[in-house]
């Protein structure tokens, strides 16, 4: 049985997606779990090594209290920690929990396409900026995102000279950048320090933007899942599940939708068609899905075309409404003129024809040689093909040492 979207209080549905982006190990994850009280590293790999490797994602309930004073006032609880007062609801948001290791920028980057808002969060105990806080700034510049919230972290760990000397570092890393006049909030999330200040600033600095409801549907996949247990009867087993975020458009059960690229069927990708079967917003079964926040998708696709993410990087739609498949694409590019994330200064270099690239389009991840180099455009043959269309922005990543590290950006032309 499905719960109309009238019959769930729709500030108790996620309506923005905040990135939490930042170095490794500089308390990400943390900062997560104080606010929303979900651990988002659910991966085996994950809690051996005790880094995010894959997107973890977790919703948050801003709530506010009608006695208390900013930003006193402000909580993620139904009762005030204050005065004890029953707080209101003030909105909901996702947040998408993305990997500090410089190996896994890849799956920042396709993580970024998902984000309306992000948290930089630099720990103040080490020096600013480290080589992932520089890239993934750079990354949050080249799709886009200018809503941005600097986050102190680990304020408990330091004096107030040290704190204070993290500041001014972090002041003079983000002069000249997009995140220039973004606050800068100290925060300790193990000890629950000024996470209502937190809260103030994300409710002011990250205000959900207008939408469209009238354009064409566009969900962007970053899981897929077979939520079947072993040994489930054939009569019991349920369609699989795509899970991402809707960046235009409205989605309702029942819907027939188109899934591009697809799946991989030898040489060549083949799109597929389904029938949206369920839909689920923050713990909540819906009718009709707008943009903002994280989603389930529920279908009728034979659940092993989804098992472990094996439809990540495609994109959902009504079905003739989605962008053209390409396996060819022509860029206009931007380079930087050093390479980020590493702690030794690299020079891009260019890019020429025969040169190997990672392209990074919305949540599709992709590899391809350039065909054809020039000097500010570039033709380059795709391993696995990208749903697109003219204007769209890619991050490109090139290979130095066996990593790929981002050199700029493109647009198709």
């Amino acid at each position: 049985m499905h719960i109309s979207k009238e019959t769930v209080d729709h500030k108790l549905i996620p309506e923005f997606n905040i990135g939490m982006v930042g170095h490794v190990d500089h308390g990400k994850t943390t900062l997560t779990e104080a606010l929303t009280g979900k651990w988002t590293d659910t991966h085996s790999e994950e809690i051996k090594r005790g880094i995010s490797i894959r997107l973890g994602y977790a919703d948050m309930t801003i709530y506010k209290c009608p006695k208390c004073k900013e930003p006193k006032c402000y909580s993620t609880t139904s009762k005030c920690i204050n005065c004890f007062s029953a707080c209101t609801p003030v909105r909901t948001v996702s947040f998408v929990d993305a990997p500090g290791h410089e190996t896994l920028m890849a799956t920042v980057l396709s993580g970024a396409s998902l984000m309306d808002g992000a948290l930089l969060i630099i720990a103040a105990n080490e020096d600013c900026p480290q080589p992932q806080t520089r890239e993934h700034l750079t990354a949050l510049e080249i799709v886009g995102i200018d809503k941005i919230i600097i986050v102190q972290t680990k304020i408990d760990l330091v004096d107030k000279e040290q704190a204070m000397k993290n500041y001014e570092q972090i002041k003079e890393f983000v002069k000249g950048t997009i995140a220039e006049n973004a606050p800068i909030i100290p925060v300790s999330a193990r000890q629950r320090v000024n996470l209502d200040a937190l809260l103030y600033a994300i409710d002011k600095h990250m205000k959900t933007p207008k939408r469209d409801p009238k354009k064409a549907p566009k969900f962007l996949i970053a899981r897929s899942f077979d939520i079947n247990k072993p040994g489930t009867p054939i009569k019991d087993l349920k369609g699989g599940v795509l899970g991402g975020s809707l960046v235009q458009g409205v989605l309702k059960v029942g819907d027939e939708i188109e899934i591009r690229p697809g799946i991989k069927l030898k040489d060549r990708y083949e799109p597929v068609v389904t029938k949206i079967t369920g839909l689920q917003k923050a713990g909540e079964n819906l009718e009709t899905i707008e943009p903002g926040g994280l989603a389930g998708v529920s279908t009728s696709l034979d659940p092993s075309l989804t098992r472990s993410d094996a439809l990540s990087g495609s994109i959902a739609g009504l079905v003739g409404k989605l962008p053209p498949i390409l396996e060819t694409i022509r860029m206009n590019i931007h380079l930087l003129e050093r390479v980020v994330g590493a702690k030794e200064i690299i020079e891009v270099g260019g890019v020429k024809t025969g040169d190997p690239l990672m392209l990074t389009v919305n949540t599709t991840r992709t590899t391809g040689v350039v065909i054809s180099g020039r000097k500010n455009e570039i033709d380059i043959k795709l391993k696995m093909p990208v749903c697109a269309e003219k204007g769209e922005r890619v991050a490109i990543s090139k290979l130095f040492s066996g990593r790929w590290r981002l050199i700029g950006y493109g647009e198709i032309v």
